[in-house]
């Protein structure tokens, strides 16, 4: 996961490499962000947080174009379209990881058609369930699914969402039927939870933690292998009965191929600025969000690892590719 990623490489040497004067030159235009995704779910809501902070720090106009669609292709294909030159950017998730093996016939290819920058930040997700089922473990959640296979129903951001794999991964290792409703965001299919039109739903921090007092629905479970240290009373699914079972949502920023070093170095000195203010720390701290930059090197390593390892969870959650 990216966090045990990150852990990886603390301690290697660092060496500072000197940029071409041309990257002292970007930027010296507006910069767009293209989220793949529905407005007002976790990309968007990151991308104009980032945005807004990028602006001041590089000094120039960073804007933030939403364009959702076919489980982020058309949002992704049209950044892998765009010119090179770091004033189109893309706003990826592990959604990307997961489409390299869901979407075999997509337009482009992750580690052909992009150049990696930095990842931002990464969540837990939380099983949350609707009171009326009469759930209040994860145990009894499997217990209800084994004894009535594909009367439970479960709300996703949609197809190839980390919302629609974190369930299925999850009703995969339990060996249990729920049956799948996709959403366009995750906002969405927590509100459908919530009227007790869906049963359960897997949603990252930013979007479930605000209801943790929130009597309309109840969480059982995180899907980090330790416990969260923004619910630490609450426990992991790991030890609820899927031993193996671990699950994280996160974030990063993408350049289309062909962009120049010395201006992604120069958007990823400005990414690890940023995420070193404490007031941006502690902002993301309040939605249950870890912070996390790493150089550009280190961020093609960790998606090669990613689009591997999602391999096996797209196997096990038994999503068939489109």
């Amino acid at each position: 996961m990216l966090h045990r990623f990150i852990a990886s490489i603390v301690g290697l040497a660092v060496v500072t490499v000197i940029a071409p004067a041309s990257a002292q030159d970007y930027p010296t235009k507006p910069i767009k962000i293209i989220v793949p995704f529905a407005a007002g779910g976790p990309a968007d809501i990151y991308a104009r947080f980032i945005g807004a902070r990028l602006t001041d720090t590089l000094g120039q106009p960073v804007v933030v174009e939403d364009r959702p669609g076919g489980g982020s292709i058309i949002g992704t294909d049209a950044v892998a379209k765009s010119a090179p030159d770091g004033y189109t950017l893309l706003m990826m998730s592990n959604t990307h990881t997961v489409n390299e093996t869901l979407i075999p016939n997509r337009p482009f290819a992750l580690m052909r058609d992009f150049v990696p920058i930095t990842p931002i930040n990464y969540s837990d997700l939380l099983l949350v369930v609707h009171p009326s089922t009469g759930i209040t473990s994860v145990a009894e959640l499997i217990k209800q699914a084994k004894a009535n296979p594909g009367k439970l129903n479960y709300a996703s951001a949609g197809n190839g969402s980390a919302t629609h794999l974190a369930m299925a991964y999850f009703a995969g290792m339990a060996g249990v039927e729920i049956t799948h409703i996709p959403y366009k965001a995750t906002g969405e299919a927590i509100n459908e939870v919530i009227a007790d039109r869906a049963q359960a739903v897997i949603a990252a921090n930013i979007g479930a933690l605000q209801f943790k007092d929130d009597k309309r629905v109840r969480l059982v479970g995180v899907t980090s292998k330790a416990r969260s240290k923004f619910v630490p009373a609450l426990p992991t699914l790991a030890e609820s009965g899927l031993p193996n079972y671990e699950f994280t949502s996160w974030f990063g920023l993408l350049a289309p191929a062909g962009t120049p070093k010395a201006t992604t170095d120069a958007i990823n000195a400005a990414i690890d600025k940023l995420l070193k203010d404490p007031a941006v720390q502690e902002r993301l701290a309040r939605q249950g969000i870890e912070y996390g930059a790493m150089t550009n090197a280190d961020f093609a390593k960790l998606l090669a690892a990613e689009a591997e390892r999602t391999k096996e969870i797209v196997r096990l959650a038994g999503v068939k590719p489109e």
